[in-house]
């Protein structure tokens, strides 16, 4: 008998020790994480082109792990399946800790703590796309999507309301976005939803396992801080202010600038960073600037089909047109 309960413990021991060392990669998989401190505001990075018709926007965010606070690349995914959109997690102040809520897939788009990540994504809904017949519509005026190669796109310009919390990473507590759920959010809640592919999962993983990515080691500034989609290192995009060519993925600043023109704009037209590079695929650069940092966002004007020039006017003054974030 006293054998039995020395393997029973043995047993239990080593499953918890096994559901804290899965716990960090596994936070998109429902694993409960709750930390005592808050996670480090957003950094600041421009938006790689979409890869292809069809990728939604996956924001960046800071997940846990043993280590501390890592940073997970905003990235281009493939939904699960056609009229899913993606609502992105969140870090909410629980009372006593900070609490990881899921991110998932669904037909309209949640509430994910009023954070603003950016890039359609300005704390309450999504104005970066729309489902359309089958095929989802780009709005070019916040994010980065070339023109000459993914033709579904429409203009749909968009007013800063409130920059405030533009930086915060959590919702509630000291310093956290005062955000609730409204009740359109709290209705979508109850729908239907879909986890993270397994691609997004490995996205994660990957993000876990490379040095640079957590905050003790870059700062707060990951030099990782988007990439194109899952896998593709060496289309990473720093953050401002990053160390780059921590690792081969990550390029300076000034190589960016081989792409001179977005949509028919030269950057200097734009307002903004360059810090990104051109996909070979593509025949315009890979970052946008400006146009990310919208806490609450509304539609300002709608054109079917714009022109290359025009949209880049319709931008509030602290906020330049397209992909970069507006940390400023």
């Amino acid at each position: 008998m006293k054998s039995m309960n020395v393997i029973r413990k043995f047993v239990l021991g080593a499953a918890l020790g096994l559901a804290v060392a899965v716990a960090p990669v596994a936070a998109n998989a429902g694993v409960f994480i709750s930390v005592g401190f808050a996670p480090p505001a957003l950094p600041v990075y421009t938006q790689p082109v979409c890869p292809g018709d069809g990728y939604l926007w996956n924001p960046g965010y800071w997940a846990y792990g043993p280590e501390g606070y890592y940073w997970v690349p905003g990235v281009w995914v493939q939904p699960p399946s056609v009229g899913l959109l993606w609502t992105p997690g969140y870090w909410g102040w629980g009372g006593s800790a900070f609490i990881f809520h899921e991110g998932y897939w669904g037909p309209h788009v949640g509430f994910y703590g009023g954070i603003n990540y950016g890039f359609g994504y300005g704390g309450v809904g999504f104005v970066g796309g729309r489902w359309d017949g089958g095929h989802f519509a780009y709005n070019t005026a916040v994010v980065n999507v070339n023109r000459t190669v993914i033709h579904n796109t429409y203009v749909q310009n968009v007013t800063v309301n409130n920059t405030t919390y533009s930086h915060t990473s959590f919702n509630g507590g000291t310093g956290g976005v005062p955000a609730r759920p409204t009740a359109q959010e709290a209705q979508f809640e109850h729908e239907q939803h879909v986890p993270p592919t397994s691609a997004q999962m490995s996205h994660v993983q990957a993000a876990h396992a490379e040095p640079s990515n957590f905050a003790k080691a870059n700062g707060g500034h990951p030099a990782m801080a988007a990439i194109q989609r899952p896998g593709a290192m060496n289309t990473a995009v720093p953050a401002r202010g990053a160390t780059v060519n921590q690792r081969a993925g990550s390029q300076p600043a000034n190589q960016a600038a081989n792409g001179a023109r977005f949509n028919g704009q030269q950057p200097s037209q734009r307002g903004g960073s360059t810090n990104a590079q051109r996909p070979a695929t593509a025949a315009a650069p890979a970052t946008r600037t400006g146009g990310f940092g919208q806490t609450a966002q509304r539609p300002a004007q709608t054109q079917a089909r714009p022109q290359p020039a025009p949209h880049a006017q319709a931008r509030p003054q602290a906020a330049p047109h397209g992909g970069e974030h507006p940390h400023r």
